[in-house]
């Protein structure tokens, strides 16, 4: 007997159109701040994972590719991308990259540097994207920032896109630095309920 489908079962979708519209028009990649802040938002109240069981459009859509349309090898995700260290290192990493995206913004608002119509893929490979944005639109540091939170959520979908091909298909939630960092809050919210 198949489950009951609720609205939240099609949030698929809501990547689908975050990552075209962004394709379009860079400024709105600005939408992506839903999927960082109301996960730890939720966590913080709920003391729990809703947000990555229920609401994740990402991790569904990583289901509806690798389960669904059979995309995905489905062998067993390694045990490394479980363990404490690599998720806890790739969280550093992850947040020290978007710092460094927050501080190029924070340059180009002040004027010491030049805005970059540019997507960066694995925090490398710079991609002209220059089509998605018109100058002069917005101040240059809202673009940037549009430019360089684009960059990081196309980087981590691509990744999470490979994972799911070669493994099970939400291999990629066992390391999402929103899933890691949702555990902490969980973690801290559920210790302090307790004191």
């Amino acid at each position: 007997m198949s489950q009951k489908k609720h609205w939240y079962n099609y949030l698929w979708i809501w990547s689908i159109v975050y990552f075209s519209l962004g394709f379009f028009n860079i400024l709105f990649a600005w939408f992506g701040l839903i999927d960082f802040l109301l996960p730890i938002i939720l966590a913080a109240f709920g003391g729990n994972k809703y947000f990555c069981n229920n609401l994740c459009g990402r991790g569904q859509l990583f289901t509806v590719l690798g389960a669904n349309l059979k995309l995905s090898i489905n062998k067993p995700t390694p045990a490394f991308l479980y363990s404490k260290w690599f998720r806890y290192g790739f969280l550093t990493f992850f947040l020290a990259m978007f710092a460094n995206m927050v501080f190029q913004t924070y340059l180009v608002g002040a004027g010491a540097d030049n805005l970059k119509t540019a997507i960066k893929l694995f925090w490398t490979f710079r991609v002209p994207w220059d089509w998605a944005y018109s100058t002069g639109t917005v101040p240059d540091w809202i673009a940037q920032f549009s430019f360089g939170f684009y960059s990081l959520m196309l980087t981590s979908l691509i990744l999470g896109l490979i994972v799911m091909v070669l493994f099970k298909p939400r291999s990629w939630c066992t390391f999402c630095p929103m899933g890691t960092m949702t555990q902490a809050v969980c973690k801290l919210k559920n210790h302090g309920d307790r004191h």
